[in-house]
């Protein structure tokens, strides 16, 4: 079995005049909700032991408080500028090349990429937006992870900064 989390980067700053979307950091809310998702993670006993994420800097910012707050060494963090506004498809095809042996998996992205790949790899469970710092993770069962196929998500679970348990 592997488990694969899928994270939409927190809330993003729109207030700089004139800047360039890749380059957008994180809002007040963003830089709130990033550690506290990681916490709800950690909670939950969901630590990955690789994480791959879009190099925009509002996904780079995400992935980088959650691995300190989950504990994951910065060596585990890769970037993959595939993921910037990435398709499902490109997301999947970047899974297949870049999880390697990792039983737990993490992909910080970009909606509306996220929530539709998050959408198609679910045996059941569908979401209508993955909002910013959400989370969405399931089990596969493979072996590996060039062996992942759409709609074969089991034990989906969902959560978001404004779900307060």
């Amino acid at each position: 079995m592997r488990r694969l989390t899928l994270v939409r980067h927190a809330k993003s700053d729109w207030s700089l005049p004139g800047q360039v979307d890749w380059d957008r950091p994180l809002n007040k809310r963003g830089q709130r909700d990033a550690p506290e998702m990681a916490r709800r993670l950690r909670s939950r006993k969901l630590k990955p032991d690789r994480m791959i994420s879009s190099p925009a800097v509002r996904a780079l910012t995400t992935a980088s408080v959650m691995a300190r707050e989950l504990k994951v060494a910065a060596m585990q963090v890769h970037q993959d500028e595939r993921l910037y506004l990435a398709s499902p498809a490109d997301m999947l095809a970047v899974v297949r090349e870049l999880g390697g042996d990792a039983k737990h998996l993490m992909v910080l992205g970009h909606n509306p990429g996220i929530t539709e790949f998050a959408n198609q790899l679910s045996a059941s469970e569908h979401i209508d937006n993955l909002p910013t710092c959400g989370v969405f993770t399931a089990s596969f069962d493979i072996g590996d992870w060039r062996d992942l196929v759409w709609e074969s998500g089991q034990e989906a679970e969902f959560d978001y900064p404004k779900n307060h348990p």
